[in-house]
């Protein structure tokens, strides 16, 4: 494959993970010429499962999905140092390919700003991409149950039966019941039954990094859409700067090929769906005379309001057995503290309140129930001092009644969180890497802390002896790697880049898909948001065309 451009386009699209491949399906399905330039690979479905026997074996050290190396190469000057190759893939499918698959549509209240924290709302509202939202889950095949009384209101059934709860999850459910928080389903982007071409989750457990089954989505698989109805799809092609013509349009990817040569890919309308950390450097690297501090940036907001989730967990050991690690993601959560993360919690046990200052503000809260707590019998044998029978004895009673909460909080847009580039370190392209100038701030320790109190009260009543807890006062803690914020939307071109259609403010034939376009972050996983935006970039779009 020689990598030539196409010789004509209606739209070039940076990026084939989600947002991508779900605009370039949309576009091409509809009849428009599409190219898609991606940076990494195309992975070949069939070494999966060898990628997922690779990810278990004790010595396995690194990324299965090939990240890494100066192709790779990142900075983090922040206060807190941001371990960005954790979360990425470079190739056809994006991070889906390692992604655990739960997706949740964001409240009302996150696009309100209506949390009493003082982050501000989005220019769009819950009802505007109510429909998209419901277009994703056709599209990405969602399974799920109506059974959570906290969720944002919906009108269709999901396309498939949610996954009934684990045994780890009915161990919680009377303490839960207890102390009178509510536990529910999790709607998940793996398929209980048969859809749209691709089998049942059959139990591997390794979800995260590699589904060998594909059953569980990836982006993939829209890629493959968009080839069948004639989308042009170029692999290992990183871009390297976008051209404009002195009318302040882009006339051109500039991307280069494995043997280094750079080509020029034309199109009408450009749509970057790259990821919240390779827009912004992409953008950055687009500078020009006509656009001295890089391409769609008049507002000085590209790299800024850079936002992550945080975890936070607990977790010990039970008297009993729990069945650890036997199922491979979440089938239950409680959204109960999303929008009022302040509740109190009454203590059966002790008779305790468990209530935050009347007057503390917090992110939102969203807790799980992890079904994969404790160490692999491979991982204790692989640090025990024993051998031969009495090794067996210690696996026998150290394994299998582990067991944890997890929960993420989303933090505030702050300006001073950017991505911005690096020019003392280059790629492998000669290229200035991203630098990740990251922190954390008050309220995202607050409110780790207080999501630290709920799942102690539910562990406690639980019975577990608690090991160990993660958040801004016990360390473990780090980000959920979900890159948010970097070129915001809105209607003010002087305080965001993109406006309410995704179309950048600068440049009239450049739109955004992505993370990096939101306000704010909310604490639900971002992916199924991340697919309705990319469907709702996709009308506006065509719209243009």
């Amino acid at each position: 494959m020689d990598r030539e451009p196409a010789p004509r386009a209606d739209v070039c699209v940076v990026g084939a993970g989600p947002a991508g491949a779900l605009v370039a399906s949309r576009l091409a399905s509809d009849g428009h010429d599409v190219v898609v330039l991606e940076a990494g690979p195309r992975f070949d479905f069939s070494d999966r499962q060898e990628r997922m026997e690779e990810s278990i074996r004790p010595a396995h050290r690194g990324s299965v999905w090939e990240m890494g190396g100066q192709r790779d190469a990142f900075s983090a000057s922040g206060e807190r140092y941001y371990p960005l190759n954790v979360s990425r893939v470079k190739g056809v499918g994006g991070s889906t390919l390692h992604w655990q698959g739960m997706v949740m549509r964001l409240h009302p209240s996150d696009f309100e700003g209506s949390h009493d924290n003082g982050d501000p709302a989005w220019p769009i509202g819950y009802e505007d991409l109510r429909p998209y939202y419901a277009d994703a889950e056709t599209a990405m095949g969602v399974a799920g149950d109506a059974d959570n009384p906290f969720a944002p209101p919906r009108e269709e059934p999901y396309p498939m039966a949610g996954f009934p709860p684990s045994y780890s999850d009915s161990l919680f459910a009377e303490a839960c019941e207890s102390l009178g928080i509510t536990m529910h389903g999790v709607p998940n982007a793996r398929n209980s039954e048969s859809y749209d071409g691709r089998g049942p989750c059959v139990g591997y457990g390794t979800c995260q990094p590699v589904c060998p089954s594909g059953a569980k989505y990836d982006a993939s698989v829209h890629i493959e859409d968009a080839e069948e109805a004639g989308a042009t799809v170029l692999d290992r092609v990183p871009v390297q700067r976008l051209e404009t013509d002195g009318e302040g349009r882009v006339t051109a990817a500039v991307y280069a090929t494995p043997n280094g040569t750079e080509r020029r890919q034309e199109a009408r309308e450009f749509v970057l769906a790259a990821g919240g950390v390779e827009i912004p450097r992409l953008l950055l690297l687009s500078k020009s005379e006509s656009h001295p501090d890089g391409l769609a940036n008049s507002s000085g907001a590209v790299g800024r309001y850079f936002m992550d989730h945080l975890f936070a967990g607990s977790g010990g050991v039970l008297g009993e057995r729990t069945r650890q690690n036997h199922v491979g993601f979440i089938t239950s959560e409680c959204h109960q503290f999303y929008d009022d993360p302040g509740q109190a919690v009454e203590r059966v046990a002790d008779g305790e309140t468990v209530v935050p200052a009347s007057d503390a503000r917090f992110s939102p809260i969203k807790l799980e129930f992890l079904n994969y707590a404790g160490p692999s019998p491979v991982e204790l044998a692989l640090s025990a001092e024993n051998w031969g029978d009495e090794l067996l004895g210690d696996l026998r009673e150290a394994y299998g009644n582990s067991t944890a909460m997890g929960g993420l909080v989303g933090q505030p847009p702050k300006r001073e969180n950017r991505v911005t580039l690096d020019t003392s370190t280059t790629d492998d392209h000669g290229n200035p890497v991203p630098d990740i100038q990251w922190s954390w701030g008050p309220r995202v320790k607050r409110s780790m802390a207080r999501a630290n109190d709920v799942q102690h009260a539910v562990l406690s009543e639980l019975g577990v002896d608690i090991r160990w807890t993660a958040g801004s006062g016990n360390g473990g803690s780090g980000p959920a790697y979900h890159h948010m914020g970097t070129t915001r939307m809105g209607t003010d071109p002087e305080e965001s880049v993109v406006n309410p259609q995704l179309r950048t403010h600068d440049v009239a034939n450049l739109s955004i898909a992505s993370s990096s376009v939101f306000v704010t972050a909310g604490s639900m996983n971002p992916t199924l948001t991340i697919a309705a935006l990319a469907l709702k970039c996709a009308d506006h779009v065509e719209e243009r065309l």
